[in-house]
């Protein structure tokens, strides 16, 4: 007997069970630990890892040209003109470097100081991790006059082959490799995807030129990716469709031990959202860091000493930073040989020596463009004064709605039909349109814990119109004072005036009201366009609801199909079709649902509203640039970008609503 009175285990747990994985196997077990997801980002990834090994040689100066192809089969190619990996014996493994490079994570130039000044990828482990999440891979490297080429099946390594080069001078590194089925939910790349990232790779290099070719279509698709401006393009095209305060952008540029610094920026007239992206060795940080940090404090401290310089404030008149970047787009692009990130996946840097570089390089660099732009200055000036006015105002709302008791239901508004349960995490308001779907989701919803919030009509399009405006409201301010006033930018303070602040996930949770906001419209285009307004709200106002979960779109049935005794609820004219196809035509009858009033409360709460039987969206924020300019484009005052959208994209609708 064992101490304590119990008998040993002896189920057969011993040293034999300890199971010891390689890298690679490593990779195969927990991908999602080395790319995120195995979804469509994740697969995407695969391609960025492999290019950010070139771009690490162009870097350092050795490559001007990546091409990267899609083939029929969904392999894709990435090859560079660069130095070429080595492919000499490793003095420790014995074995070819290049091989080492392909099926050893953390093995390569980048964790030394002598190849590589600074370097992207996947903290070393990138190309590595492709070759294991591929079912074959194959390279062919050129140096020296010779070429090395080895196949690899799901990262194991072949015979490697050593030959003459035909051409003595080529240098550079091509990989060939195909996503494994047995990883990925799907293997089909999408080519604006690919396009997208490749597309700002080439902005941040400039001089760099990236070839995208795609070979599945009938006629193949090319095209070529080259900035002379860099990140000064880079900005125009993020503002493009929209009319600028001054034009070209500001540019400023500098480097303090070692640290490579450029900024590039632009006010926008009509426009009143801040669209600030920062890269690190050409890897986006979504969620800044030390280097934003020094930017938005360069940016308030040269705009504020200009404008008392040039006596255009008055004295008791200071801009914020909230006041500068209103309509601003800016790009912030670094160089610096040891980043420190947050995370796995590079989202923060955390380089607390970086702050103070990048402020004292982009104050001194736009105090310098202000001086000799002095009508770029004065815009800039006024702008930020008529923000600072605006945002006055906006904090005497703030202080009227931090009075009122954020549980306090007395002070919620008239038309919405709360829930009983008092716990937010496990409440959901559903923001349906209009009284007559309003009141059918009244009678159908779970009275404990489903809220209704119906809205009349179209609400106001913030995309065009100021905070002032936006605040003034009637069914804005029901939808935030809904949801909680603390969870909307131009609110959410933290009670000394400030509404500059960033909250984490578990604050945010704090003052919302209900964890699950559900947007339920009709199945038809105004519901569509209604939609499509509350989401731009959302976005631009409460993009923190966005990013950490908490909007979801609710999918009612566009179809009934009954036969006989049986009901079949389709939500698309493709589930129509395959239904159709399982039970057959005859004998069966078919309803259009245009309208949620269409439905009675028990079809709603079956269909729609019911947890155990209902589909729903979760809205995600995957990527900003291309969600800010959708809106821009969709809902913005430019009308000709919106033209351009509908007829590239007429082609692709199935059913006209009119």
């Amino acid at each position: 007997m064992a101490k304590g009175g119990k008998t040993k285990d002896n189920s057969g747990y011993d040293a034999s069970k300890i199971k010891i994985l390689g890298g690679i196997e490593a990779v195969r077990m927990r991908p999602g630990m080395y790319i995120g997801t195995t979804g469509k980002p994740g697969l995407h990834h695969l391609i960025y890892e492999v290019v950010d090994n070139s771009v690490d040689e162009a870097l350092a100066g050795h490559c001007d040209t990546i091409r990267v192809t899609i083939h029929k089969d969904n392999s894709v190619s990435v090859e560079d003109n660069g130095r070429g990996i080595p492919f000499d014996l490793h003095p420790e493994t014995k074995r070819p470097a290049a091989e080492v490079v392909l099926t050893t994570l953390h093995a390569g130039g980048k964790f030394g100081d002598s190849v590589y000044k600074v370097s992207g990828g996947l903290h070393g482990v990138g190309v590595s991790v492709v070759n294991a999440l591929s079912d074959w891979m194959e390279v062919e490297i050129y140096r020296e006059g010779k070429m090395y080429a080895q196949h690899f099946e799901t990262g194991k390594p072949g015979k490697e082959k050593i030959t003459p080069s035909k051409d003595k001078e080529r240098t550079g590194t091509t990989i060939i490799f195909h996503p494994d089925k047995k990883i990925f939910d799907d293997i089909e790349f999408e080519f604006e995807t690919a396009k997208h990232r490749l597309q700002e790779v080439a902005f941040l290099n400039k001089g760099l030129t990236i070839i995208l070719a795609d070979e599945r279509e009938k006629e193949k698709i090319e095209e070529t990716y080259h900035y002379e401006g860099g990140i000064v393009e880079f900005v125009a095209s993020l503002s493009k469709g929209k009319e600028a305060l001054y034009a070209p952008p500001a540019y400023c540029t500098g480097e303090k031990d070692n640290v490579f610094v450029e900024v590039a920026v632009q006010h926008l007239k009509d426009y009143y959202d801040e669209n600030v992206y920062s890269y690190v060795n050409c890897i986006r940080t979504r969620e800044g860091g030390t280097h934003l940090v020094g930017f938005k404090s360069a940016l308030t401290k040269a705009i504020n000493s200009y404008a008392k310089k040039n006596n255009m404030l008055k004295e008791n008149e200071s801009l914020a930073g909230e006041d500068v970047r209103e309509g601003l787009t800016a790009v912030i692009n670094l160089r610096i040989p040891a980043p420190q990130f947050e995370g796995q996946t590079k989202t923060k840097l955390g380089n607390s020596e970086v702050k103070g570089l990048v402020d004292s390089i982009v104050a001194d660099g736009l105090g310098l463009y202000l001086d000799k732009n002095p009508a770029a200055g004065r815009a800039m000036i006024e702008k930020s004064l008529l923000a600072y006015r605006v945002r006055a105002a906006a904090r005497k709302a703030q202080e009227l709605e931090r009075k009122k008791s954020a549980l306090d239901t007395a002070m919620l508004p008239g038309k919405l039909a709360d829930c009983s349960e008092s716990d937010p995490s496990k409440c959901e308001v559903f923001i349906v349109e209009g009284d007559s779907a309003g009141g059918s989701a009244k009678q159908g919803r779970d009275r404990r814990f489903q809220a209704i919030l119906p809205l009349r009509g179209k609400i106001l399009n913030v995309e065009k119109a100021r905070l002032d405006k936006i605040l003034a409201n009637n069914e804005i301010r029901t939808l935030i004072t809904a949801i909680g006033p603390g969870c909307v930018s131009a609110l959410k303070g933290d009670g000394n005036g400030d509404t500059e602040v960033e909250l984490t996930p578990e604050e945010l949770k704090k003052r919302l009201r209900y964890h699950k906001i559900i947007l339920l419209c009709d199945a038809d285009v105004d519901g569509a366009h209604i939609r499509t307004l509350i989401m731009t709200f959302f976005y631009r106002y409460a993009r923190e609801l966005i990013e950490n979960g908490h909007l979801y779109i609710a999918q009612p049935p566009l179809y009934l199909l009954k036969k006989g005794k049986t009901q079949h609820w389709l939500h698309s004219d493709k589930e129509l079709e395959k239904k159709l196809k399982e039970v057959g035509k005859e004998g069966t009858s078919l309803q259009r649902y245009k309208g949620l009033g269409e439905m009675n409360p028990e079809q709603l709460w079956e269909t729609t509203l019911n947890p155990e039987t209902r589909t729903m969206l979760q809205v995600q924020l995957e990527d900003a640039e291309v969600a800010d300019n959708i809106f821009t484009v969709l809902m913005g005052s430019e009308v000709e970008p919106r033209r351009a959208f509908i007829e590239k994209h007429a082609k692709d609708v199935k059913r006209l609503d009119v």
